[in-house]
């Protein structure tokens, strides 16, 4: 059994006739984000845009979301994340958006509401750094 925590979201103006993020089964590791554009938007070959999703998040201290490409459109179209994964850090409370990159062959056409990415909440580890001379 996953554990479960609970995550404060804030819609924006555009994003309020969004669904929300979701998981596409019981078993899903990631929240599926959707483009909260107005009208479409069109990347050529190599182009890259920032896609907004329409909300805010509020992380809780020692956790972050990872935002993740979707399996299915990298492989029929090659289309993913520029920065992936891309982490959203407990203390930022902007607007969640997503790096989307065209590595394809064909432009590729973004609507609204399409799902583009998936958000992947995780426990944060912070290391403490010890210089030393030797490591074991």
């Amino acid at each position: 059994m996953s554990e479960e925590i609970e995550l404060k979201l804030r819609r924006l103006p555009h994003g309020m006739d969004m669904a929300l993020p979701a998981y596409a089964s019981a078993g899903g590791a990631g929240l599926d984000l959707a483009a909260a554009i107005e009208g479409e938007a069109v990347l050529a070959p190599g182009e890259r845009l920032l896609v907004p999703c329409g909300f805010c998040l509020a992380l809780p201290a020692g956790y972050e979301a990872q935002l993740r490409p979707r399996s299915g459109l990298a492989l029929k179209h090659g289309l993913t994340l520029l920065n992936s994964p891309g982490t959203i850090d407990s203390d930022y409370r902007g607007e969640i958006g997503v790096v989307l990159v065209n590595h394809g062959e064909a432009p590729f056409t973004v609507t609204r509401g399409m799902r583009i990415a998936q958000l992947v909440v995780a426990p944060v580890v912070r290391a403490v750094l010890v210089e030393a001379q030797t490591l074991p």
